[in-house]
């Protein structure tokens, strides 16, 4: 599927599996990591996705998986199949906590049957054979020993041993006691030699002590004695031994012939932890580069949606920086071909990398590092040019080495393949290295391959765009600051900058002069146009980026206007229901109070006095409940601006809040005043302006006054101040662009020459000091260089 067989390699795939391959616990699963390869089968590939992103999510929101021992069990249960071979005590240890590990994994699933369907099906017909625990455990215990009650005989044996232990030992201190009493015995305590506790007798008193020699010392100073009343005691307790073996191996061979029968079982029970530890270090692998499950599509075509390369991604995780750039990137009928061009160091050998190693790891069945509606097809087969593959032994050059793989693509390429070509072309001279590479992509092209190629013959660029089934793509290019900002534009082509990047290393310019003659004037042409298509590029992506923003904010407004609106709503409803409850006492409080002066003034009999108090209480009761009416505030007329600051027709006046100084055109019958800002017209109150006096007023006449005469249609948007003084050229700049922020006006071009430099220095000054400026840079080489500075406006 992958040609050349090096090619996994270049692209970074077999990294990826390494790094997968660190997350396995066991060594089964490690060989299933190194075994990964891309598969052709739709069915088995979304099979393996789906398992790893259900792992991943188990991961990341369910309760841990009960995984405490994965030991490598396969070799255990191959040597039981032997007969007459038995498995030792450690090895049915081993085999006892992986049987207790799977089936907590089995009991764990079936809790869940139903949420993970993928995974379920690792767990297809395996049931949990408790009856192989109980077996295991009815003779090893939780250390991994046998137990002394396995049998009746080897309980009757231990029991013997320990008996006959302790008698022979009590026999040998008495010995060892009566021959220290006698002064025999040299320094230093009982001890073993050969396995059997001895004495350590001088040389010249062995013979006072009747025994077995087993050793002496260095010297030949001690000898180490086993008395012969012992002897024949360390005697009996060794044949127990022995029988003691001979029975534990009787055990063991039993234990392991019950087990041979469920070998087919425990063979199951080997894959299942096996699959589970690999799909288990697929999902930990997509947890950390933050993948995702794209959608399956059964045609070969790629749309990957913020895309990521996972080893640059994980590098720049570890530097704390995060500073990948997403890709994002489409292949389709329309666009089967995607011919990537640009600066050199500016992404793409990294986006055509991107595009082949997820492309590989999905057909893998590894989850990408992209957005989740990202949609990927599967192909058959993946051609890769990359690098440099001169090879001595095999006398090729490196366009040879091209040239030999360009000749598979050609022949062996077809609609289900995807082609993957770094600097397509190089490596021979330029007029015949450009023809033949669009030869090669006629070809590829009339076979419908999928592809993403990258280069910078300008024939290839002009062949694209006029081939359907062809896209060029260019990678974006800061030319102020002079630097990538990787980020793939489709559509157009990009330009090489190899003047430019000259330039801002600072080759001489004599040797950029010769250059840009030896180029030619037709090259010359294209390259500017390509600068200019990346200019103009850099500025509708930063317009599309302030404008998102913008609607985002309108968005977030809109939201906070209708909560706010649901809010008084609620609330007007729940005042208008309160303030009728409150009318209602008031009224039912009136008729009691009225009824009651009523009766007082019958009872007083219209007593003038007694009356007049009466009435009074009823009037303080109803002015209680009365609303408080504001003051009315006295109207402003003319004469009082007059009074307060003398406003007049042609006054000029700065407005508080904001700071703009505007002039009087007129003052209404309102009183209120009528200014104009340059081209605009506003209405303010009186209180809401301070009037201009002395210099602050000349000032303001002198500048708004330049820039209320005319309109947008009369601005020009270029300022020629060449063979000006420096103030005049500042004046006439600080006018311009005055009138460019009022009107909106995004760019200014400014024509100061080149000289001494002098008021070109001046100029950008001003700029870096004006805050409505956000850049500002040279015209390109050809047209001006830096004697020509484009000013952008926020």
């Amino acid at each position: 599927m992958i040609y050349p067989p090096n090619a996994a390699d270049k692209l970074g795939f077999l990294e990826i599996k390494e790094l997968v391959r660190q997350k396995c616990l066991s060594e089964p699963a490690r060989e299933l990591v190194s075994k990964i390869q891309p598969q052709v089968n739709p069915e088995q590939i979304q099979k393996f996705l789906r398992q790893t992103a259900e792992f991943k999510s188990l991961l990341q929101t369910d309760d841990p998986l009960p995984i405490d021992h994965l030991y490598p069990i396969r070799p255990l249960i191959e040597k039981a199949r032997v007969e007459g071979t038995f498995l030792l005590e450690e090895e049915f240890h081993r085999v006892l906590l992986s049987l207790r590990t799977v089936f907590a994994l089995i009991r764990y699933f079936k809790e869940r049957e139903g949420q993970y369907a993928h995974l379920d099906m690792l767990f297809e017909h395996l049931t949990i054979e408790n009856a192989i625990v109980r077996s295991i455990e009815r003779v090893i215990d939780d250390r991994g020993k046998l137990k002394e009650n396995a049998s009746k005989l080897l309980l009757d044996l231990s029991q013997q041993i320990q008996k006959s232990e302790q008698e022979a030992r009590k026999r040998l201190e008495s010995v060892f006691k009566t021959a220290q009493n006698n002064g025999w015995t040299a320094d230093g305590n009982l001890t073993i030699r050969d396995g059997r506790l001895c004495i350590p007798i001088l040389a010249e008193n062995k013979r006072k002590v009747k025994g077995l020699i087993h050793d002496e010392s260095a010297t030949g100073q001690t000898a180490y004695i086993e008395p012969e009343e012992v002897f024949h005691l360390n005697n009996k307790v060794r044949d127990l031994e022995f029988a003691r073996r001979r029975e534990v191996v009787r055990i063991l061979t039993e234990l392991t012939d019950s087990l041979r029968p469920h070998i087919p079982l425990l063979q199951s029970y080997h894959g299942l932890l096996t699959k589970l530890d690999f799909v288990r270090a697929k999902a930990l692998f997509a947890i950390d580069i933050e993948a995702s499950l794209p959608e399956i599509l059964a045609t070969s075509e790629i749309n990957l949606v913020n895309a990521r390369h996972p080893l640059l991604f994980l590098n720049a995780k570890a530097d704390g920086t995060h500073s990948i750039v997403p890709l994002n990137i489409k292949m389709d009928e329309q666009g089967r071909i995607i011919l990537v061009s640009g600066p050199n160091a500016g992404g793409k050998s990294v986006c055509m990398k991107t595009v082949g190693l997820l492309q590989l790891m999905f057909q893998s069945g590894l989850l990408v590092p992209a957005d989740g509606n990202s949609k990927i097809g599967i192909f058959r087969q993946v051609f890769a040019d990359i690098g440099d593959d001169q090879s001595i032994e095999s006398d090729l050059s490196t366009y040879s080495a091209h040239l030999s793989k360009m000749k598979h693509f050609t022949q062996f390429a077809n609609a289900k393949t995807l082609v993957l070509i770094d600097e397509f072309g190089t490596g021979t001279d330029p007029q015949f290295g450009g023809p033949i590479a669009e030869a090669v992509l006629e070809v590829l092209n009339t076979k419908n391959v999928r592809g993403v190629i990258t280069t910078h013959y300008s024939n290839l660029k002009v062949f694209a765009s006029d081939t359907a089934g062809l896209e060029n793509a260019s990678m974006l290019f800061d030319n102020a600051a002079m630097k990538p900002l990787y980020i793939l534009q489709i559509g157009k082509p990009g330009s090489s900058y190899a003047l430019e990047i000259a330039q801002n290393i600072g080759l001489p310019k004599e040797v950029l002069r010769l250059a840009k003659t030896k180029i030619g004037e037709h090259q010359q042409n294209v390259e500017s146009l390509l600068v200019n298509l990346e200019r103009d590029k850099k500025e509708i992506y930063d317009t599309k980026a302030a404008i998102l923003k913008r609607e985002k904010e309108l968005l977030t407004k809109q939201q906070e206007y209708e909560e706010l609106r649901d809010y008084v709503d609620t609330n007007r409803r729940e005042l208008l229901k309160q303030a009728k409850e409150e009318a209602r006492q008031i009224l039912k409080d009136a008729n009691k109070l009225v009824e009651n002066t009523i009766a007082e003034i019958k009872s007083v009999q219209a007593d003038k006095e007694k009356t007049r108090e009466i009435r009074s209480t009823l009037h303080q009761a109803i002015d209680k409940h009365s609303p408080v009416k504001p003051a009315v505030a006295k109207p402003i007329s003319k004469s009082d601006v007059a009074a307060d600051q003398d406003l007049k027709v042609g006054d000029w006046v700065r407005l508080r809040e904001s700071g703009a100084e505007a002039q009087v055109m007129e003052i209404a019958k309102n009183k209120n005043l009528i200014l104009a800002l340059g081209e605009l017209r506003t209405v303010v109150k009186p209180a809401k302006v301070e009037k201009l006096q002395g210099k602050e007023k000349k000032k303001a006449a002198k500048r708004i006054g330049s820039l209320s005469t005319g309109d947008a249609a009369d601005f020009s948007p270029e300022l020629d101040i060449r063979g000006m003084r420096t103030d005049d050229a500042m004046h006439q700049l600080e006018l311009v662009l005055d009138r460019a922020v009022m009107i909106g006006y995004p760019s200014l071009k400014i024509v100061h020459g080149k000289g001494d430099g002098i008021l070109r220095k001046f100029v950008r000054e001003y700029l870096r000091k004006y805050s409505h400026i956000s850049h500002f840079e040279d015209e390109h080489a050809d047209r001006g260089g830096d004697g020509i500075t484009y000013a952008y406006i926020k």
